[in-house]
């Protein structure tokens, strides 16, 4: 059994870790289903474990357009014209380094780390409240349809184009998924969209954002429970991780051509039938 919930909780962390549906609400409510306590060794760790592993997924699907993003820019600054001369003083480093991909995800990660730090001993005890998932399921579920609907722009637009104040705003907005059931992608993609980029540019941000974001998350669990990464819970975090990138990888590729050509309305439904189905088992079950 430990094996098999291994593989459900690998399944639903790949399916919902970059649909605007939260995949730390998911995995709670899964992991309830399945009697699993989550303070326990290993699936106090399998969470954040396999969110790695999904965002291994993105790197992959990714790895040419990052090294050209990353590599490209700093190439041609090296091949830069003298020093002194009119081309040179037209692109300097400090043009280079503000347009860079990099440093567009620092600006982002600067408000979620300090945020982090100070809210998270605060908000960690709501992904024991389901109330408090399926609240933030329907809440974000409304504000996704009237994002959608107020700030959708279908214009040629790149993700180089996406500005420093914009990377930072997202990173402020990101923040918000630090609350269970919120969503990290949902709040980047459609932070993304009100702050003037389309589906496809925000979408491919919030991918970017992800790496650095979750590998953080993923780095300071694993220190806090190093102790307990041995013997049968490596095998069974091997499992559920493995699980999580093959999906995260198939979700990746769909989802990055249905944004470009269709609404959200689906997994805004969703949101609001899944919250409504919590509310109404956790009341039942009070009663």
């Amino acid at each position: 059994m430990e094996t098999f919930n291994a593989i459900i909780l690998g399944i639903v962390e790949g399916l919902t870790e970059f649909l605007p549906v939260s995949s730390t609400g998911h995995m709670i409510l899964v992991e309830q289903l399945l009697h699993i306590d989550g303070s326990q060794a290993p699936w106090n760790v399998l969470l954040w474990v396999s969110q790695f592993a999904a965002i291994l997924a993105v790197i992959v699907y990714f790895w040419r357009d990052l090294w050209r993003r990353i590599v490209t820019p700093l190439a041609r600054f090296r091949r830069r014209p003298p020093f002194g001369s009119p081309a040179a003083l037209r692109s300097p480093l400090g043009d280079v380094l503000r347009d860079h991909i990099l440093t567009k995800l620092a600006a982002a990660m600067i408000p979620t780390v300090v945020l982090a730090v100070a809210l998270k001993k605060y908000l960690d005890p709501l992904e024991q409240m389901p109330v408090a998932v399926a609240v933030a399921l329907i809440l974000g579920a409304l504000a996704m349809e009237y994002i959608d609907r107020r700030f959708r722009r279908q214009i040629p637009q790149a993700l180089e184009q996406v500005t420093l104040a914009q990377a930072f705003l997202i990173g402020v907005i990101q923040c918000l998924s630090m609350w269970p059931g919120v969503s990290r992608a949902a709040a980047t993609i459609m932070g993304g969209m009100v702050l003037g980029l389309t589906p496809r540019v925000a979408t491919e941000f919030s991918f970017y954002l992800a790496i650095p974001t979750m590998l953080a998350a993923a780095v300071y669990t694993l220190g806090r429970h190093r102790q307990e990464l041995a013997g049968a819970n490596i095998g069974l975090l091997l499992i559920g991780s493995a699980t999580a990138f093959v999906v995260a990888l198939l979700v990746v590729a769909t989802f990055l051509g249905y944004v470009r050509r269709y609404r959200f309305t689906p997994f805004v439904v969703y949101r609001i039938v899944l919250g409504l189905a919590v509310l109404v088992c956790y009341f039942v079950g009070r009663g």
